[in-house]
């Protein structure tokens, strides 16, 4: 049986396996929580108190192939990419493609947020990409495989409605390269 640690960073495993198995592995997050709107400085918090929610209409359901015989892809929005990319702005919507074999050594994040907190993230990249959780799930059998390629966008956009067309291309790459599933990994 394939154990999870109790880090966040297994968390994402564990909810393909919950998927999987119909069972819950216990997870427990590492470091500081998020900012809370009583710690930030008063204006902000009320900008962020007055974002409009995101209207997403239901999509139609499908039945997915087993995970176990599923090619699974990443999406972070930590402002991942590779050291030779350009950084992300702000406001940016734009994504950066990120090798399935990449080295966690040749990316750099460019978040530009002050709400978050990084200090997990430069414990281990897992946090925000679980590349090496997914690895280990695809030599264990529990997924098909691992996506050749994965996604990372900057979060804190505040027109998220301004992420579509990248995500329709996103979602488009996904499927031209086989992809069956996709973990978000949101910071």
């Amino acid at each position: 049986m394939y154990r999870l640690a109790g880090a966040w960073p297994r968390c994402v495993g564990a909810f393909i396996l919950r998927a999987a198995r119909g069972t819950v592995a216990p997870c427990q997050p590492i470091g500081e929580p998020m900012v809370r709107l009583s710690d930030l400085h008063p204006e902000e918090a009320e900008n962020l108190l007055n974002w409009p929610p995101c209207e997403i209409e239901p999509g139609e359901w499908i039945t997915p192939k087993p995970l176990a015989e599923s090619t699974i892809a990443l999406i972070t929005t930590a402002g991942l990419h590779r050291r030779d990319d350009p950084p992300f702005g702000p406001g940016a919507v734009d994504y950066r493609l990120i090798p399935g074999d990449v080295d966690f050594g040749e990316l750099v994040c460019s978040h530009l947020s002050v709400n978050w907190d990084r200090s997990a993230l430069e414990q281990d990249p897992n946090v925000v990409l679980p590349l090496e959780r997914l690895r280990e799930l695809a030599e264990a059998g529990e997924i098909g495989g691992v996506a050749r390629w994965h996604y990372s966008f900057m979060g804190g956009v505040p027109k998220p409605e301004k992420l579509e067309p990248h995500g329709r291309e996103v979602g488009r790459l996904l499927k031209r390269d086989g992809v069956d599933a996709v973990v978000l990994a949101p910071v």
